[in-house]
């Protein structure tokens, strides 16, 4: 399909001195193009903008195969546009969407725009993205065939949920260092864990508490955090807050492989570990909800950046202790997350369980490979893998797809292998030992039979369930 997709911070120029000025955006496109953007229309393709932090913010797509569904709840007008071959159930759309949706605003106490945009960027491959705007996010998911079943399904209301959940938490809840934004220098900071990790959390959280996902939803999703934080060796080398701030190094790529921890992954698992030690320090009268309604009303409205120092003294105001150990150990620190995990899943009435990886080429060799056998993981330096290679054949049998590569592995287990990879555009054979072993585990959580009055009280108040 023929469209026009411009992200304006990529692409336009600004002059610091007129950077507060109104701006006017005209798009030279044919008539029947339709226009997908949060941008104000002063006429048809005439578009205007504030300032040129507005414009900036403002990405915009054009195309006369655009899909188009609108929604209202709570005041708010919502747009769902859709590029790329997709067939939208907007009925099952909008009811999961205005869950959620309602379910953010009721927990945040306003919206800070009156409309939002979500652009959805449709792919016939898989695709996994979305970026967050004060006004809508852009989001790029595909295959196209799987968009509206489960798995995929759920993916595109996890981002939506994420970005959505961006708009309090980064485009008006903000650390100091991005307060304002410059657009010239690196905004370097620590606070990735919050603008990120708390997203995730949340974003995830109340697709759960607003009843859009059940259980089997959420946990899965869980499971993945934990299965992402317990396969990397880089939380044994660099801190949550290294990680933060390395973010503006490298971005978001991994990078040498176990450097460093994922903002995402990590800030998730510790904004869960901080909203239940708040609920059980306040007979589960308080939570991070507190604290990120008292972050909107004492920074984010008034246009004013957090520190590090300022987001954990609200931690501690709403909890009523001291969280000096917590920093220290898990956000500073480097401290192993598996016995706090257990202990705030206990006080939900959940668990956390390992069982060997059903995939032996994890369980006995100790790598993990992406769907085109190209290795991820390696659970050891002493191995002769590195990340990156590719897995040609197993013992002279070809291994072209994972089935291939975990049936000759099955086949020869317990016996020396004779691999064939490709490395830097050339073919190497290795010997590698195929023996009985648990490297990389599967995680995942459950509830506990059982509960205890406690913790059935506890878990029905952060899930949002009845009895």
């Amino acid at each position: 399909n023929n469209q026009l997709y411009v992200n304006p911070v990529n692409c336009l120029l600004y002059l610091s001195k007129y950077i507060h000025e109104s701006c006017i955006l005209e798009l030279d496109i044919p008539e029947n193009y339709k226009v997908a953007s949060s941008l104000n229309t002063k006429q048809q393709n005439v578009f205007t903008a504030s300032n040129f932090h507005e414009l900036a913010d403002s990405p915009i797509i054009a195309s006369p195969t655009l899909q188009h569904h609108q929604f209202k709840t709570k005041n708010i007008l919502f747009h769902l546009w859709f590029q790329g071959e997709s067939k939208p159930d907007w009925k099952k759309l909008e009811t999961d969407f205005t869950k959620f949706c309602n379910e953010q605003i009721q927990l945040m106490g306003n919206f800070p725009v009156k409309e939002y945009h979500f652009l959805f960027q449709i792919l016939p491959y898989f695709f996994y993205h979305g970026v967050e705007h004060q006004n809508s996010t852009v989001i790029a998911l595909g295959p196209s065939y799987d968009i509206m079943r489960s798995k995929m399904y759920d993916e595109l209301l996890g981002v939506s949920s994420h970005e959505l959940f961006h708009t309090w938490n980064i485009k008006n809840i903000r650390p100091v260092e991005m307060q304002p934004y410059r657009y010239n220098e690196e905004n370097y900071s620590n606070l990735g864990y919050v603008a990120e990790g708390v997203t995730s959390y949340y974003g995830d959280y109340l697709l759960y508490r607003s009843g859009v996902w059940e259980d089997e939803a959420y946990f899965k999703t869980f499971n993945d955090r934990l299965q992402r934080h317990f396969d990397n060796g880089g939380r044994f080398n660099l801190s949550v807050a290294e990680s933060s701030f390395d973010t503006w190094l490298d971005g978001y790529e991994r990078g040498v492989p176990d450097r460093k921890v994922s903002i995402y992954t990590e800030g998730c698992l510790i904004a869960f570990m901080v909203d239940v030690l708040i609920r059980e320090n306040t007979n589960n009268q308080k939570s991070l909800d507190n604290v990120m309604q008292l972050l909107y009303m004492n920074f984010g409205k008034k246009e004013k950046g957090y520190s590090e120092k300022e987001y954990w003294e609200n931690i501690e105001k709403v909890a009523g202790r001291s969280f000096k150990d917590f920093f220290n150990d898990y956000i500073i620190g480097k401290k192993p997350y598996e016995k706090q995990l257990h202990y705030c899943l206990n006080y939900l009435g959940l668990k956390m369980s390992t069982t060997k990886s059903e995939k032996v080429n994890e369980s006995n060799c100790g790598f993990k490979v992406d769907i085109n056998n190209v290795i991820t993981h390696i659970v050891s330096t002493d191995t002769p893998l590195c990340v990156g290679d590719k897995i040609l054949s197993i013992n002279n049998y070809s291994a072209e797809t994972n089935e291939q590569l975990n049936g000759w592995l099955k086949y020869f287990e317990n016996e020396t292998l004779e691999i064939s990879i490709l490395r830097n555009k050339k073919m190497i054979p290795i010997q590698l030992d195929n023996e009985e072993n648990n490297h990389y585990p599967t995680y995942s959580i459950s509830r506990i039979d059982n509960l205890t009055k406690q913790q059935n009280a506890a878990f029905l108040s952060w899930s949002n369930q009845k009895e």
